[in-house]
């Protein structure tokens, strides 16, 4: 059976929902998290893919320049790129309404999570994402044997991905807030 190009499983991906070859390699066997949405985006995936019809508007208007697409061609945030100042280009420029601006609003509850191949776990003096962090969200409590603890205040983190480029290990990820791991799962993590 000969499958069309569009068919055809992306070159290093294996041919299964959720699942990439690197990924398999490393472990990762679970479905990839959603795409972080630009500031703005209405809440929930399905109301969010529904009124974005992916003209790319809020890509172009990005000034930093870190909203990309994701396979369908709907906007995503590649923090890798940098970090969101939140001007609000991306929602001005939307013209479905698929991102938001309303007055007062938050533009997302969206955190900085910081996962188990962190440093500063394995006694590697590194807090280098505390050092990018502009509002001071990240911290780390001492462990012991030199390890310390990396601990994001949900309350002061924006979620604007300043600290996941500079990782060394990309051991930082940005979540909805509500899906970072509990303190005693990461103390777990590193001591177990």
């Amino acid at each position: 059976m000969t499958r069309s190009a569009d068919e055809r499983a992306p070159v290093g991906e294996i041919a299964m929902a959720g699942f990439s070859r690197a990924g398999f390699l490393r472990g990762r066997v679970g479905a990839p998290p959603a795409a972080a949405r630009p500031p703005w985006a209405l809440d929930g995936e399905h109301r969010f893919t529904a009124a974005c019809d992916a003209c790319g508007r809020c890509v172009d208007a990005c000034p930093a320049k870190i909203i990309t697409t994701d396979r369908a061609g709907r906007p995503a945030m590649n923090f890798q790129a940098g970090a969101c100042d939140f001007c609000g280009a991306c929602a001005d420029a939307c013209p479905t309404g698929a991102l938001r601006r309303a007055e007062g609003a938050a533009p997302w509850h969206m955190v900085a999570v910081v996962g188990t191949a962190c440093l500063s776990l394995r006694a590697v003096d590194c807090r280098i994402c505390g050092e990018h962090c502009e509002p001071r969200a990240i911290r780390f409590r001492p462990l012991g044997g030199g390890r310390r603890l990396p601990d994001v205040d949900a309350a002061l983190c924006t979620g604007c991905g300043g600290c996941v480029a500079p990782c060394p290990v990309t051991a930082i990820a940005i979540r909805p807030h509500g899906q970072e791991p509990k303190i005693q799962e990461m103390e777990k993590a590193a001591c177990g």
